[in-house]
Order: structure tokens, then C-alpha cells, then sequence
């Protein structure tokens, strides 16, 4: 049975996934406060029995830990964009090989 390990800090989560070189990483964008904004984000590295899981939320227009942006449509629902979690994973771990999988397309 593996283990669930929560990393508090945005810096930690990236040392983590650049030292344990995984195949893919796997982001949920999830309701935040108050609950029709989908605002928080949690961040899942599997690596052997360990998963690894980082959350960050809203804070003002971008994500507390991470900031990136966050969005608002026509009537004023705040929401992540999966562009923008792409770019900024791709930016900040700079593994090409890198699969970036969205909790809903798994």
C-alpha cells in the first residue's frame, strides 16, 4: 500500500518533481470558495508507492502559492484555465518528456 505525502510549499513540490523525474504529473482544478468558483488547484506526482500532493487556492486574481491566474467569465465565475496550468508546469520543470494529465482526460 503507498503513502500520501502533502507538500506545503510550491518550491518544495518542484524540487520534489525535478529530483524524482517523473513520467507525469497529474493536476485537479476543483471548487475553492465560495464553492461556484473553480479556484483551487491540487497537484499529484506519483512516484513508486509515494504520492506526493500539493494544493494551492485563490487569492485575489491568481493562485496564492503558484500565481497563476485566474480567470472570470461573463457572469463573474472565477475558474483556472488548463492552458495556464500547462504553460506554468512546463516552464517551471522543464521536462520535455513531462505528461501534464488532467484528473478529468485520465
Amino acid at each position: 500500500m503507498g503513502k500520501n505525502v502533502r507538500v506545503k510549499t510550491w518550491e518544495e513540490f518542484k524540487r520534489l518533481a525535478i529530483e524524482k523525474k517523473p513520467k507525469s504529473i497529474v493536476y485537479i482544478i476543483a471548487l475553492g470558495i465560495p464553492a461556484k468558483n473553480l479556484t483551487s488547484l491540487k497537484l499529484i506526482l506519483h512516484v513508486e508507492d509515494v504520492q506526493y500532493i500539493f494544493t494551492d487556492s485563490a487569492k485575489g486574481n491568481k493562485l496564492r502559492k503558484t500565481g497563476i491566474p485566474i480567470h472570470a467569465d461573463k457572469k463573474g465565475n472565477l475558474f483556472i484555465e488548463d492552458a495556464d496550468v500547462n504553460n506554468f508546469l512546463r516552464a517551471q520543470l522543464q521536462n520535455a518528456h513531462l505528461q501534464i494529465l488532467s484528473y478529468w482526460t485520465i
